[in-house]
């Protein structure tokens, strides 16, 4: 077969599993990515990327916390984490030390900038749920919990 038509893939009925669409590892791929284009501007102002953002919800949640804790809470891994964590020390928003009581444990504590940046971020979650239906939220955050709870049974049984 040549021209335009050489490189179509074969014609897809609507319950093909290769199909984009069907696929919900795509949904939350092209979700991921338009939260994180939504959340840029308004956490921009902040001087926090997304993941730092992430990361300091967690530290205002409970201060002082190993690298790996941090981690494991984020579902990231130490080669991403580790980065995040250096980049927020240089903004002046954490400190990380070794844990006397284990040296191989990094330990991370906000500074007074780190805890004094929750004051102005508290404008966030309101920016980005402004006019969308409380209960409907409610729902899709319990949903999205119980994905992210049913994911990581699959990934520890690997």
């Amino acid at each position: 077969m040549t021209g335009p038509d050489a490189t179509a893939p074969p014609a897809a009925g609507p319950r093909d599993p290769l199909l984009l669409d069907s696929q919900l590892c795509f949904k939350f791929y092209a979700a991921s990515n338009l939260v994180n284009r939504l959340y840029a501007p308004v956490l921009s102002q902040l001087g926090l990327t997304y993941p730092q953002y992430l990361a300091m919800l967690v530290l205002w949640e409970c201060d002082d916390q190993t690298v790996g804790a941090l981690a494991a809470r984020l579902y990231l891994d130490s080669g991403t984490i580790t980065p995040l964590m250096k980049r927020l020390e240089n903004a002046g928003l954490v400190k990380r030390m070794r844990d006397p009581a284990d040296e191989r444990r990094v330990r991370i504590r906000l500074t007074q900038a780190g805890r004094d940046l929750r004051a102005a971020a508290r404008k966030v979650p309101g920016i980005m749920l402004a006019g969308q239906d409380e209960a409907r939220v409610d729902a899709l955050r319990e949903t999205l919990g119980e994905m992210v709870d049913t994911l990581a049974a699959m990934q520890a049984a690997r």
